[in-house]
């Protein structure tokens, strides 16, 4: 399970013009943003819109011959590549005045995002090479914001000289597009650290006292009849989830686990569980992970619900709104599901693009054993008890 670490938060609001960013309203509402929690709005207040704005910049900066080739060298791998780093170690001249740009709407995604502006770099860029046809390879470059639209069915991408194009996002484009999105699986690790923080706050993460830790019989010892200290854990010994809530152009999913119950002092709690592999839709993955630690609970009962970041997910404003919720429930002495309680909090608006709902498993025990169907039937564990021993 993730170990829940402090984060501060602070919000700007940022807008991209060709080749240049400028602050919307300047230090005064940054302030005010900080304080209150709340996004900015129009399309520079987003992370889509910071990402649109990054990718009509970049585009327009590509009529520079040198530094368009050593952006398709640097992408030619595959892999995403961070756009920062590129244009802060370019030699170019239109790479080198994308820097400032880039690296100030680095920091406008995170506080966006409700992440400290000490996140590190998190916009990168990756190429989608076209269809295999007569030319493809050489036609001029578009670059486009990575869509987050699970239902949409096209997007815009920019030439050098900002034009818009509209593409298909089922359809291999028939020239090389760049796409500029966020690293997905870096923001979901420092955003559930934001939650973590938030929840420690109020009491809502406490672990089980050291006297409370189990000390049943292990599963394995070096005699059978043997007692050892340990914890009770559910393991997740493979997933397979039917739609990730991504499109598919886009690449990678970034999916997350809120776990619930009611903790040992007989408040509601929440673990999150990190799972960056858990990143293609129909295919089945084997993490081993731990999924519940049961030690950390009052009843043998617990849920899951799995969601997926698109983007512009605020971190800080999600930890507020499952706060505000979970504050209000009590133990009643008996098991009470909380898995609804936990997506009633989140707000309407959200599930239009972030964070999308993957599917949820109700009233997991330390005993359950095997495949389990996701309520919404999007998906499916097999999980298995499983005895963690002290060394």
């Amino acid at each position: 399970m993730t170990v829940s670490t402090p984060l501060r938060t602070t919000l700007i609001g940022v807008a991209l013009s060709a080749t240049v960013l400028v602050p919307l309203q300047g230090t005064a509402f940054a302030a005010q943003a900080a304080t209150t929690g709340a996004a900015t709005t129009g399309t520079a207040s987003s992370v889509a819109g910071i990402e649109d704005e990054t990718a009509r910049a970049l585009a327009r900066s590509l009529a520079d011959e040198a530094w368009k080739r050593q952006l398709g060298a640097a992408a030619s791998g595959g892999d995403a590549v961070d756009l920062r780093a590129l244009t802060e170690g370019t030699r170019t001249a239109a790479g080198r005045r994308l820097a400032s740009p880039v690296a100030e709407a680095d920091r406008a995604v995170a506080a966006v995002k409700g992440l400290p502006s000490d996140v590190g770099s998190l916009l990168r860029v990756s190429l989608v090479p076209p269809a295999a046809k007569a030319g493809a390879e050489d036609a001029a470059p578009l670059v486009a914001a990575a869509p987050s639209d699970d239902d949409g069915t096209g997007f815009t991408a920019y030439d050098s000289r900002g034009n818009a194009h509209t593409l298909d996002t089922d359809e291999a484009p028939d020239r090389p597009v760049y796409l500029v999105d966020i690293d997905g699986a870096k923001a979901v690790s420092a955003g559930l650290k934001v939650v973590g923080e938030a929840l420690a706050a109020k009491g809502l993460d406490v672990p089980a006292p050291a006297s409370e830790v189990n000390t049943s019989a292990a599963k394995a010892t070096s005699s059978p009849l043997a007692a050892t200290a340990g914890i009770d854990t559910t393991l997740i010994d493979s997933v397979r989830i039917a739609d990730v809530k991504e499109p598919g152009i886009k690449g990678d999913a970034e999916i997350f686990t809120l776990v619930t119950g009611f903790g040992k002092d007989g408040k509601p709690r929440v673990d999150t569980v990190e799972m960056p592999y858990l990143n293609k839709a129909a295919t089945t993955y084997y993490p081993n992970q731990v999924l519940v630690n049961w030690s950390n609970y009052k009843y043998n009962m617990a849920d899951a619900v799995m969601m997926e970041d698109d983007g512009d997910t605020n971190y800080q404003a999600l930890a507020k709104a499952i706060v505000t919720v979970l504050l209000t429930i009590t133990d009643q002495g008996v098991y009470t599901p909380l898995a609804d309680a936990l997506l009633d909090a989140v707000p309407t608006s959200w599930w239009t693009d972030d964070p999308d709902y993957v599917d949820s498993w109700y009233t997991l025990a330390k005993t359950t054993k095997g495949t389990r169907n996701g309520a919404a039937a999007n998906g499916w564990m097999n999980v298995s008890p499983y005895f963690v021993s002290e060394l």
